[in-house]
């Protein structure tokens, strides 16, 4: 057995035993606690153990002892706790280390972005600057270049006519052909957008451009609007403002279908924030090229948002906050004898601005061709209306007939797009609306079809794992109806009205679901029938199953009795017979007040 102990102390001990066991002599009692062999010496006092009798101990290696001492000593285990702790000590002060260094690294990564984009915006500022100290000076001297002209020809009347040209002349060159240019619209961004590609290609040969041959249509607008800012150094942009999660935004082109694109216009972090734009705002503004470490143009000078001073979106209300209410102010699609589509419609089921309505319509029944009609009827009666028109999972022939067919802002995504592209681009349209109407406008969204946008929101949006019937997930329908749910009639001034078009008998049972969670929540329904596509009647609208909530609101007491006369006539006759009644005494009165005092007559 070995004690810890020095030698010194062994020596000094008269009891301890040198044998090869390293077993104590008689005296020294031992016990074993925990695989520890503790001994105690009642007769003498090793050194640095204590006096005897003190009970100090020591731990010892080896077999038990014959006999025990009076002396505890732990030394071997103080010796282990302190080795640990220090280890331990060491780990934590590495671990302090590596943390301060990787949050100073983090720091400095997050000065260096700061710092750029301070300096980012110190040069914007300063090619602002300069450029109206430019205008400033040009027009001093147009000013001071006048006052000489008066006093030339105060002196020399008969100098009056070329003292004036050649006046004019420098000024001419250096102001007002850049300024003409853009007040005609040749160095606007909205105008190249809506041109055809043709058309751009002229433009480009014009210009003196070369390898255009070949460009996308954006590629194309971007080379031209590149060329003319290089030359003329001013440039005007529009656009709807899209802000992404990183804090900064793009304004969108609509002719695009709000697309990105190689010419969509850069919205610093620092505009966002003084203005306070949210998504939706149509912006215009001074513009400038990118510079060489850039790929976007980018906003220089804010001029107007939704098309008024930029200082008055600050008074405005969140849509959010407006007060809804009932629809009272009637939409009139009523416009030429010949049209009974759309006399028939305002007969059956008036509509009012800020209406949430239904149509109902089964595959082939001409839901498409009753939207377009409707579009141009509103753009007719109600030019002070804006009237967006958004297909989704369209086919894109279809797509083109609409845009030459209405007049109204027509935003598509066909079918051969992916589920994501649909949720955008109505989600642009809907803020666009709001931001409207927060101003105080009338804005009409013509939808087709809201089942389509449903299924698009079901593949995209994470599965709560709640399945209803039919493999529509349970949170799915939740934004389609904040969608729909966004029509209402604003006390405090403008109204946001959509019509929406739901499939009903396609063989879906996704379709029938989503058609049960949306029946409920419009405010009038127009339902087309099948019988009469296959009659060849008309429009296809089944009168008993139509209607508007409140239409009280919306008609004349005396056109409103008139009209319950009619519905309980027509209510006793199937609806191909009702519909074809209907459109026989259409067709011989010029318009429906006529129509409705033949039947007081009656």
């Amino acid at each position: 057995m070995t004690c810890h102990l020095t030698a010194h102390d062994k020596g000094r001990c008269p009891r301890w035993s040198d044998s090869p066991l390293g077993s104590v002599a008689a005296g020294v009692r031992t016990e074993r606690r925990g695989g520890l062999i503790r001994f105690q010496n009642r007769s003498c006092s090793p050194a640095g153990v204590g006096p005897p009798g003190t009970g100090r101990t020591a731990v010892v290696d080896g077999p038990r002892p014959r006999a025990g001492c009076s002396t505890y000593v732990r030394a071997e285990l103080e010796v282990m706790t302190e080795t640990m702790a220090k280890t331990a000590k060491t780990a934590k002060k590495a671990r302090t280390t590596r943390k301060s260094a990787k949050n100073d690294t983090a720091l400095v990564v997050e000065e260096q972005i700061q710092a750029e984009q301070q300096q980012l915006e110190a040069e914007r500022r300063l090619e602002a600057e300069q450029e109206l100290e430019a205008e400033q000076r040009l027009e001093a001297e147009a000013q001071e270049g006048r006052a000489e002209q008066a006093v030339a020809v105060d002196d020399d009347p008969v100098a009056e006519a070329p003292v004036e040209e050649e006046l004019d002349k420098p000024i001419k060159d250096a102001t007002q052909a850049k300024y003409e240019k853009v007040k005609r619209g040749e160095l606007h961004l909205t105008d190249l957008q809506r041109m055809t590609v043709a058309e751009l290609h002229d433009i480009a040969k014009r210009e003196g451009l070369s390898e255009y041959t070949g460009l996308k249509k954006q590629d194309l607008v971007f080379k031209i609007l590149k060329e003319r800012i290089h030359r003329s150094g001013l440039m005007y942009g529009e656009g709807v403002l899209e802000v992404l999660p990183d804090g900064f935004g793009f304004l969108r082109s609509p002719d695009y279908d709000y697309l990105p694109c190689p010419d969509d216009i850069y919205v610093s972090p620092s505009q966002i924030r003084r203005f306070g734009l949210r998504n939706g705002i149509i912006m215009a503004g001074q513009i400038r090229p990118p510079k060489e470490s850039e790929r976007y143009f980018a906003l220089l000078r804010v001029e107007a948002i939704n098309f008024e001073d930029p200082d008055r979106l600050s008074d405005k209300i969140n849509f959010e906050d407006l007060t809804p209410l009932h629809p009272d102010k009637r939409i009139f699609l009523e416009t030429t004898s010949e049209e009974i589509n759309m006399r028939v419609v305002n007969l059956v089921t008036p509509i009012g601005f800020g209406q949430r309505m239904l149509i109902v319509a089964p595959p082939r029944t001409g839901k498409t061709v009753l939207l377009q009609k409707i579009a141009n009827a509103i753009s007719a009666n109600h030019k002070e209306a804006y009237v967006i028109i958004l297909l989704i999972d369209e086919r894109p022939e279809e797509v083109t007939e609409m845009k030459r067919a209405t007049e109204a802002e027509v935003i598509s995504s066909t079918f051969d797009e992916p589920a994501s592209r649909h949720i955008q681009i109505a989600e642009m349209v809907i803020e666009k609306a709001k931001r409207m109407v927060e101003y105080g406008h009338d804005v009409v969204i013509l939808l087709d079809s809201i089942t389509r946008l449903a299924r698009a929101y079901n593949t995209e949006m994470p599965h709560s794992g709640k399945i209803l019937t039919g493999g529509v997930d349970a949170s799915a329908l939740q934004k389609p109806k904040r969608f729909f749910g966004a029509a209402r009639n604003i006390e405090e001034g403008g109204s946001l009205t959509i019509i929406g078009t739901a499939l009903v008998d396609t063989g879906s049972k996704m379709d029938e679901v989503i058609f049960e969670e949306f029946k409920g929540t419009g405010n009038s329904e127009l339902h087309l029938d099948r019988r009469l596509v296959d009659r060849r009647v008309w429009p296809a609208i089944d009168i008993s199953r139509s209607g508007t909530r409140k239409e009280e609101l919306l008609l004349d007491p005396r056109e409103l009795k008139l009209t319950y006369r009619l519905r309980k006539v027509l209510s006793e006759m199937n609806p191909v017979e009702a519909m074809e009644l209907l459109i026989g005494r259409l067709t011989k009165l010029k318009t429906n007040a006529e129509f409705l005092m033949s039947m007081a007559v009656d």
